[in-house]
C-alpha cells in the first residue's frame, strides 16, 4: 500500500521561528471575519523591484475580534547589503548610515516571522508585501502562506457596494475618507497601524451590507471586476 506524502511545508534546517510559522493553524475560510486572527504587514524598501531591492523596515499589528492590538505592534530594521539609492530615502528617510547597527535580514525577519505564525495577512497594495516576502520566506526556507488580504482592493469593493466614482489608491487617501487619522507615513510601523484602522473600518462597512468571511475578503478583487461586468 502506497503512503501519501504531505507537501514539505519548511525545508530542513528552517529556523525554529520558520517552522512556527509554516507549521500554525490558521482560520479557515468560512470563519466570519470579525472571529479571524490577523496580522497587518507593511514593509519600507530600497525600492520597488524584488529581484534587486530590499526589505530595510518591518511592522506588524495584531488585530483581535475585530480589534487592533497596539501592545502587540512589531517593528524592525533590517541592514542593506548595499548602499540605499537616494530617491528611497526621500520617501522614507531612512539612511544607510541609520541601518549600520541593524541586524542582517536574514536574522532581523525572525520576530516577524512569529508576528505573522497562525494570522491571515493584511495589507495595503499587497503585491509590494506578496512579492517581496514570497522571497524572503524562500530563503527561510518556508513559502508564504496565502491568503493576503489587500485594504486597496477592499476600498475599492466598498466604494462600488456604495456606488460611488472610485475609492482612494493611496492609503492616507483611503483613511481620510474613512475618517480615519493617518500616522506617519511612510514609516512602517505607522502605516502599519493607518492600514489596521482602515481594514476594520471597510470590513465593518461591507459586512453591514452581507455578511463577510475570510474567504469573501481574499475573494475582493474578483467581486469588484464582477460588479464592473
Amino acid at each position: 500500500m502506497f503512503k501519501v506524502r504531505r507537501p514539505t511545508l519548511f525545508r530542513k534546517g528552517a529556523s525554529p521561528e520558520a517552522v512556527l510559522y509554516a507549521r500554525a493553524p490558521r482560520d479557515k475560510g468560512k470563519t466570519p471575519w470579525r472571529d479571524a486572527r490577523y496580522c497587518v504587514v507593511d514593509l519600507e524598501l530600497s525600492g520597488l523591484d524584488p529581484l534587486n531591492d530590499e526589505i530595510i523596515s518591518f511592522a506588524a499589528v495584531p488585530i483581535d475580534n475585530g480589534r487592533v492590538i497596539a501592545g502587540g505592534a512589531l517593528y524592525g530594521l533590517c541592514r542593506p547589503t548595499r548602499p540605499l539609492p537616494e530617491e528611497s530615502i526621500l520617501i522614507h528617510g531612512l539612511r544607510t548610515v541609520d541601518l549600520d547597527e541593524a541586524p542582517p535580514f536574514d536574522e532581523a525577519i525572525q520576530p516577524l516571522l512569529s508576528a505573522m505564525a497562525g494570522r491571515v495577512i493584511v495589507a495595503h497594495m499587497a503585491w509590494v508585501e506578496r512579492s517581496f516576502l514570497s522571497r524572503a520566506f524562500e530563503r527561510q526556507g518556508i513559502r508564504l502562506r496565502e491568503p493576503i488580504l489587500d485594504t486597496y482592493e477592499l476600498g475599492r469593493l466598498l466604494a462600488l457596494a456604495s456606488e460611488e466614482p472610485s475609492a482612494p489608491m493611496d492609503l492616507g487617501e483611503l483613511a481620510q475618507s474613512l475618517s480615519l487619522p493617518v500616522h506617519r507615513p511612510h514609516h512602517a510601523l505607522g502605516d502599519a497601524l493607518t492600514t489596521a484602522q482602515v481594514f476594520i473600518a471597510i470590513v465593518t462597512h461591507l459586512d453591514e451590507l452581507s455578511s463577510e468571511t475570510v474567504r469573501s475578503l481574499a475573494r475582493a478583487e474578483q467581486r469588484s471586476n464582477a460588479r464592473l461586468h
